[in-house]
Parts: structure tokens; sequence; C-alpha cells
């Protein structure tokens, strides 16, 4: 996984958190962090900007969507998928 993909990501949920983003591991939750569902699509239309990619718009509901955003590696995974299959189109 790219780490400029992981870079900017860390400091896309960083700003909304308000933490800096060395804070952020692979197993951080979105809820640790104190994100609430308002942050969570601050958090999306970050991501969708940053790498013109669309995410679903039921992501925040994993049971309904591909798109992870329980945990930041989950996060970063989603994302490297989409950025992936965005380059192969």
């Amino acid at each position: 996984m790219s780490e400029d993909i992981r870079g900017t990501i860390a400091r896309i949920i960083a700003e909304q958190a308000m933490v800096e983003p060395d804070v952020i591991k692979d197993e951080t939750t979105m809820e640790e962090l104190g994100l609430d569902s308002l942050s969570l699509v601050e958090v999306v239309f970050g991501i969708e900007e940053a790498f013109d990619v669309s995410i679903p718009f039921n992501a925040n509901d994993p049971s309904e969507s591909d798109f992870d955003l329980s945990s930041f590696q989950s996060v970063v995974k989603a994302v490297s998928g989409l950025v992936a299959s965005k380059g192969a189109a």
C-alpha cells in the first residue's frame, strides 16, 4: 500500500479528529478518535476530493457497503482498492 495514500488519509482523519496524524495507528477506530457522523462525512468528502474517487453513500454502514470506515486500516484498504480500480479503468 502506498505511503502516500496512508499519509493523506491520516492527515484527513487527523484534521477532523483534531489530533496529530502520527497518533493514528492501523487499529485506531474512528470512534476512538471521537469522530461523529458529521465528522465522518467530512472525512469521506476529504478522501473523495484528495483521490478523485467516489465512496458509496452507505459507507458508514459496513453491512450495506464494501467500504469500511471502522478503523484507519480498513479505510486505507478501501481507498487503496478504489484508487487501484480507478487506475485500471
